[in-house]
């Protein structure tokens, strides 16, 4: 097994050059039975906007700082250590862009077995070690506490979570081989990869405790002398700490390897097999049932190696990166002073979208929302729904009775546009025609104030043309939303050559205050992510026609990582839906987009395809083959064949909405696609993929990114 403490560590000591290194400052606490436990405190020396983070530089001073406690320990002055972090902040695990610049395989290694080294040493101090959880604890922060004998959490901690496996790499301190020794296998696989699978979903404090991840859960107010006072408990024997999750010998030899089959399989139909960290953690599980923990961090130390090395983590710190920075600062937002102050808002139409739309408004703005329709019983609907979408969020806790009250009387319906006179800002959701739009904001612009906004929620229409008729076109902005509403991150926001720059920048100030990122896109067709996502569909269709079986031409664009299959994806946004984007395309550009009128027959369809228990598709409903046109030709393409007209043709269209100044630059376009799409961060988007398959090259003779993004393994 490695020893740690032979290691050469200075080949990545050049890391913390630039490290903003997280202090270990020490104090002693006499507690209330007369022992002295030393409490170490994390704190990089920044506001908790800037989280402790774990870099070469921080692990080497916690090193030296816990081996002079253990010699304490020895000398009889401690009995115990404790190490918490500053306000708010445990540690937000490893800082990434240390890992990203390791420059090769060994180092990457290094990078594993230094933090290994370290945060071992919490267990090998001679005396007993507390982690007390104040706040946010991700990854290595979290790790920590693995590592140290007890833990303790703050009832109000941010988030706490094992978030590697959403990043393409795996939990490499300890976190894979202590987790399921702690918490059981169960736990452990929804912690390590269900939850980064998901959104990247974090764990509340009180779920941690549920889990057994901690020993014991305080409130804010007294959380650290609450936790001192417990220490000093378990030290003298007055408190027994019971662990139930800690696997038995029942579970490891029946529940462990049935809860590993039954998670591959799980993965295999949600996201494939081309992701490599999903598989990559759940093999570093399985074999934490048995051996060391020495030969666990051994492990640990090759699968991280292994993948920091390798394509999909670069191509995941480039996607990392445009989330965290890009999306914050969208290109192209003109100044937030420029933009109306909005103190009510008008939703035109009270279907399912409309309603949506106003819940979604009046959480996050809690100014008064008004919906409209052609009459009393669809407005009815919609109010309806909006009330039960409140009282469900009442029901789970997430909001207070007094919260949703006032919500609730926030919203309010009509059939009389009158009563949009006082609205600063105006969204539609009506039918996706050019003619009932302009009709609409005809009516509407006659009675609201000549500053008010007015947003347009098309998913492919000239936002210019469905302004034709106003007497104000400038104030006519694309605010297009994602389904599901709440859900879905991105916002296009679309500029016409007309559009006013304080109403582009109410919409951007808007769409930040509902939680959403915004990305600038010109007025073309499609905008970015449905003018994409119909090359995918289009393709998928084409390869139908010429004869490939459905189920065949799913697993085609497997190799793309996407969430979904083309099919299921076209299921999961409505037939109707995909027929009207494919069609505007093709209008659009005959030349290069794909629609045939099996699209539309489909769409007439209460059911269009079979699924398997994963939501996979396996082929079309008996209806749906009644309907189909029979296809052109029966030579059915090869898988390679189909996947190579997809890349190329991806590259082709990112290629020509960048000459056409469709948005900035292609790190918008990769954006879109992550935030509106769920474009996995394993491809970087798009663009990244696409240069590393060779499809630019192919296309346009050149790349994308110079240089291109890949591991640093290739």
């Amino acid at each position: 097994m490695t020893n740690y403490e032979n290691i050469d560590f200075s080949p990545i000591q050049g890391l913390a050059d630039d490290e903003v290194v997280t202090h270990s400052r020490v104090r002693d606490i006499r507690l209330p039975s007369g022992k002295v436990l030393a409490l170490i405190t994390l704190d990089n020396g920044r506001d908790h906007t800037r989280p402790n983070t774990l870099g070469p530089g921080t692990l080497t001073e916690l090193g030296e700082t816990l081996d002079a406690l253990r010699a304490r320990v020895s000398a009889g002055e401690i009995q115990a250590v404790g190490i918490t972090g500053k306000q708010y902040i445990l540690a937000a695990g490893a800082d990434l862009s240390d890992i990203s610049r390791v420059g090769s395989k060994d180092n990457a290694r290094l990078i594993a077995q230094l933090g290994h080294h370290v945060l071992g040493k919490l267990s090998e101090l001679g005396a007993p070690s507390f982690a007390f959880v104040n706040g946010l604890a991700l990854g290595g922060g979290l790790e920590i506490a693995l590592n140290s004998t007890y833990r303790t959490v703050d009832a109000s901690a941010a988030a706490i979570a094992l978030p590697e496996v959403f990043l393409g790499i795996i939990p490499g301190w300890g976190g894979a081989y202590l987790l399921p020794n702690l918490i059981g296998i169960e736990n452990a696989l929804e912690v390590v990869i269900s939850n980064p699978l998901k959104q990247n979903r974090m764990l509340k404090p009180q779920q941690a405790f549920d889990y057994g991840i901690v020993d014991a859960i305080f409130p804010a107010a007294n959380y650290l002398e609450n936790s001192l006072a417990w220490a000093d408990g378990v030290l003298t024997g007055k408190v027994k700490v019971e662990r139930k999750n800690e696997p038995g010998k029942i579970e490891r030899a029946v529940k462990w390897p049935v809860a590993i089959k039954m998670a591959r399989g799980m993965l295999e139909s949600k996201i494939g097999t081309v992701p490599k960290s999903p598989y990559a953690a759940l093999e570093l599980l399985e074999k934490a049932k048995s051996g060391t923990r020495a030969e666990g961090f051994a492990r640990e130390d090759e699968a991280l190696a292994d993948l920091v090395a390798g394509d999909q983590f670069a191509a995941s710190m480039y996607a990392f990166d445009l989330v965290q920075k890009r999306a914050k600062r969208p290109v192209g937002a003109p100044d937030k002073e420029l933009a109306k102050k909005v103190t009510k808002v008008g939703i035109i139409g009270a279907g399912l979208m409309a309603s949506q739309f106003a819940l979604l408004f009046v959480r996050k703005l809690q100014v008064p929302v008004l919906i409209t329709d052609l009459d009393q019983d669809r407005v009815d609907k919609g109010i309806a729904y909006i009330h039960d979408e409140i009282a469900k969020l009442e029901a789970k806790g997430r909001l207070d009775g007094d919260t949703a009250n006032k919500l609730r009387a926030l919203v309010t319906g009509t059939t009389d546009k009158s009563r949009y006179a006082d609205c600063d800002f105006v969204i539609e959701a009506v039918f996706e025609e050019v003619g009932v739009k302009q009709q609409v904001f005809g009516e509407i612009e006659q009675i609201v104030a000549e500053d008010a906004i007015l947003a347009t929620n098309t998913s492919s229409l000239s936002v210019e043309e469905i302004g034709a008729k106003l007497a104000h076109p400038e104030r006519l902005v694309g605010f297009h939303f994602f389904n599901p509403v709440a859900v879905m991150p991105l916002i296009e926001i679309v500029k016409t050559p007309r559009t006013a720059d304080a109403a582009l920048s109410t919409a951007f100030v808007v769409a930040k205050n509902l939680g959403k990122n915004a990305v600038l896109t010109a007025d073309a067709p499609g905008f970015v992510v449905n003018r994409l996502l119909a090359k995918v569909m289009g393709e998928a269709a084409r390869a139908v026609y010429e004869g490939t079986p459905v189920a065949a031409v799913e697993k085609a664009f497997a190799p793309l990582g996407l969430p979904m299959g083309p099919f299921q994806l076209i299921d999961l946004v409505g037939w109707k839906v995909a027929a009207h984007v494919q069609d505007t395309m093709v209008r659009a550009f005959p030349d290069r987009f794909y629609a045939n009128e099996n699209f539309h027959a489909l769409a007439e369809l209460p059911e269009v395809v079979e699924k398997d228990k994963g939501g996979r598709v396996t082929g079309w409903t008996k209806a749906a083959e009644k309907v189909l046109k029979p296809a052109v030709a029966s030579t059915p393409a090869s898988a390679d064949e189909i996947l190579r007209r997809v890349q190329d043709g991806l590259a082709q269209e990112i290629k020509i909405m960048l000459d056409e100044g469709v948005v900035p630059e292609v790190q918008d376009i990769d954006l879109c696609l992550i935030l509106g799409a769920g474009w996995p961060f394993i491809d970087g988007g798009a663009s990244p993929y696409l240069d590393r398959e060779g499809a630019s090259e192919r296309v346009f003779g050149d790349t994308f990114h110079h240089p291109t993004i890949r591991g640093i393994g290739s």
